[in-house]
């Protein structure tokens, strides 16, 4: 099997690169490779890097994910989440090959308190959300196999994400304050790609499953209750912090707005990649322990 993946320095693509290399040959890129185009931003050279490669699968980490920024910035987004997409849809297409996409909660618009299901009413409140979910849809549409993973709320010991940002306020504020009414659930890119290895190891000898899947820890979560965990996670430890769990502040996101809105419900409900898969998604607190361990044992916080 020859796997092409793009987005390689990425929190996700990091991961892939370790599950994903036992599978066969992998062929890792990111938007400086020079050899080869994995500029997602180029279209036409990710055309011809597609040709050249003639991979079985085709893995696509990468994504414009600046989602206040992209409010701005919109050209861009619009070329990285939905015509990259439809371009490697239809180079999945032509090669005979399938394609691994990567969506998001921000795809709804966060209504209720029910956790959405993959033929939920998609009603994205941002131009990310909007992008993210064109290039969805240009998938689903272009004909070829696929698998398109929505997860939310990712983190990883590499690259920036919530976790290392709560521990870097903690050393450096005096002051914290977490909005309480954004809910959904910590996911980690070591999780997301360890499914997606076994998806495709499941796939090879059941080429018929295709299709859109929820891909989150299991359980639900505030931002402000995230922030308390791993506050409390590293004072259990009685390493040294300026703000306590106890000291973190609340707030709605009314109080605290920001460029780009946010979905309060982000929920996902995980049951038909369970069933098709057959695999039960660990708890969320499992993967956040796991890696503030090794933050912290690396950082020596």
């Amino acid at each position: 099997m020859r796997i092409l993946l793009l987005g390689k320095n990425g929190q996700l693509g990091w991961e892939l690169q370790r599950s994903l290399a036992p599978l066969g040959e992998l062929i890792s890129l990111d938007s400086a490779s020079r050899e080869l185009c994995g500029d997602l931003s180029n279209l036409k050279g990710i055309k011809q890097t597609i040709q050249k490669t003639e991979p079985n699968v085709i893995v696509n980490a990468a994504a414009y994910t600046a989602v206040d920024k992209a409010e701005n910035e919109p050209e861009l987004a619009q070329i990285l989440n939905a015509e990259a997409p439809k371009i490697l849809a239809q180079g999945a297409k032509e090669q005979n090959a399938r394609l691994i996409h990567y969506s998001t909660d921000y795809v709804y618009n966060g209504s209720g308190s029910q956790p959405y299901v993959e033929t939920d009413t998609a009603d994205p409140l941002n131009h990310y959300g909007k992008t993210k979910l064109e290039g969805d849809e240009n998938i689903l549409t272009s004909g070829c196999s696929h698998l398109i993973f929505r997860t939310s709320w990712i983190y990883s010991t590499f690259g920036n994400n919530f976790i290392k940002t709560i521990l870097y306020l903690a050393q450096n504020r005096d002051k914290l304050t977490i909005v309480n009414d954004q809910i959904g659930s910590p996911t980690s890119a070591e999780l997301i790609a360890d499914i997606t290895a076994y998806a495709l190891f499941t796939v090879k000898h059941k080429p018929e499953i295709s299709g859109l899947f929820n891909l989150t820890a299991k359980g639900y979560i505030s931002w402000y209750e995230f922030a308390k965990f791993i506050l409390e996670y590293v004072e259990e430890r009685n390493l040294p912090l300026k703000i306590h769990s106890s000291d973190i502040d609340s707030t709605s996101s009314v109080e605290f707005p920001l460029p780009a809105k946010r979905p309060l419900n982000s929920r996902l409900n995980t049951n038909k990649l369970g069933n098709t898969f057959q695999i039960s998604l660990p708890a969320w607190q499992v993967g956040v322990s796991r890696i503030l361990t090794e933050i912290l044992y690396n950082k020596k916080l």
